[in-house]
């Protein structure tokens, strides 16, 4: 059984930072893609970082330079260190991966962690 819990959300200020973890069970964040989601209220979920098994990294555009995924094998879980947070980086962040099974895909998801940026 896979599972994925999130910590590390918290109220921070602009300008702030806060680290986010994802610790898996059932499954290696070594060998497979993590990725790290968030949804502000009345926005869809989109994805903002994402590590794969062989360690290649992305962000999407408004995060490039501010936001670093990365991961410890031994604790079997991902990070994603989030820098120069903004107003608009306020959301409900989720720790997602997914297996193939064949032809069908099991998206696997945490609980959420909330990050609200604001002064």
């Amino acid at each position: 059984q896979v599972q994925l819990v999130e910590s590390g959300g918290g109220l921070v200020q602009p300008g702030g930072s806060l680290r986010l973890s994802c610790a898996a069970s059932g499954i290696s964040v070594s060998s497979n893609t993590m990725n790290w989601y968030r949804q502000a209220p009345g926005n869809q979920r989109d994805l903002v970082a994402l590590i794969t098994g062989s360690g290649i990294t992305n962000y999407t555009d408004s995060v490039k330079g501010r936001f670093t995924i990365s991961r410890d094998n031994a604790q079997n879980t991902v990070y994603l260190q989030m820098n120069s947070l903004k107003p608009e980086d306020a959301a409900v962040y989720y720790c997602n991966t997914y297996i193939w099974r064949g032809i069908r895909l099991d998206q696997y998801w945490g609980q959420g962690t909330q990050v609200t940026v604001s002064s």
